[in-house]
């Protein structure tokens, strides 16, 4: 009976061809990426020799090195009409956004959203019987808990005036004690040419015509700040009885005003 020697069935990897080498039937080699095999004893034939070699695996198509093109840390990759571009890394805070099909995309600032978030409280109750604008006893909450976001509000005698262009949610919410004085109103005013003329935006109402009555009232608008310098608001009692007036505290929030930016300006 034949003896076979199950040790020679098998390929002979012999690595990287070189034309001194003698390779036999079955030495498998490396040659420009692809991989051949002996099939005829010989020394000094390349690979691609079909006499001698069969190919036993293709190389691929060779990837585009980056390196020469990502050259700092938090680079971006895209193809442009041509090729592959970098985008460097955008500012603190930009997002990455796409300019659709045929546009390269590119960092933006955020749309904004919520950047600025402030409330002010009236410190002491108003006189009675007051008519005007509240321009005094104001303060920024100061409870342990309480944050703003952003810069926050500015007051010059009960002006107010916006730290950034957007548009902004402005909320009044008095406490009016009536003392059997009815309508009495907290209305908000705002100037969008600084300050030289206002217009009438949103009003609360409370009173009652007999007894004591305390009600936290609400009023609310949206003022689109296009301009920093020319968009103000104030807020002031109108049709106030002899008896009423609006109540304040340095410790609660009893009467607020607040001032959210929503976005950008429109």
């Amino acid at each position: 009976m034949a003896t076979i020697n199950l040790g020679s069935i098998k390929f002979n990897w012999r690595g990287t061809y070189a034309g001194g080498t003698a390779y036999v039937v079955d030495d498998v080699v490396e040659y420009n990426g692809s991989s051949y095999i002996c099939i005829l004893a010989s020394t000094g034939n390349l690979p691609t020799n079909a006499t001698y070699f069969e190919q036993m695996s293709s190389a691929g198509t060779d990837g585009t090195d980056l390196t020469t093109t990502l050259t700092t840390q938090g680079d971006l990759v895209y193809r442009d009409g041509s090729g592959l571009q970098r985008l460097g890394a955008g500012t603190a805070g930009q997002v990455l956004q796409t300019g659709g099909t045929g546009a390269n995309p590119s960092w933006v600032d955020t749309s904004g959203g919520i950047t600025e978030a402030d409330m002010w409280r009236l410190t002491a109750d108003q006189s009675t019987g007051t008519n005007a604008i509240i321009s005094s006893n104001l303060e920024r909450v100061d409870d342990l808990t309480f944050a703003k976001i952003g810069t926050g509000m500015t007051v010059s005698s009960g002006h107010w005036t916006f730290p950034s262009t957007g548009l902004w949610h402005v909320i009044a919410n008095p406490t009016i004690i009536s003392n059997g004085d009815g309508n009495s109103l907290v209305i908000t005013q705002v100037s969008t040419d600084g300050g030289s003329s206002y217009d009438s935006v949103s009003r609360s109402n409370g009173g009652e015509g007999s007894g004591t009555n305390a009600v936290s009232v609400y009023n609310s608008t949206f003022v689109n700040v296009t301009n920093t310098s020319n968009y103000r608001v104030y807020f002031d009692t109108q049709s106030m009885g002899s008896n009423s007036f609006i109540s304040g505290n340095t410790s609660e929030n009893i009467t607020t005003f607040k001032f959210i930016r929503l976005g950008d300006s429109q």
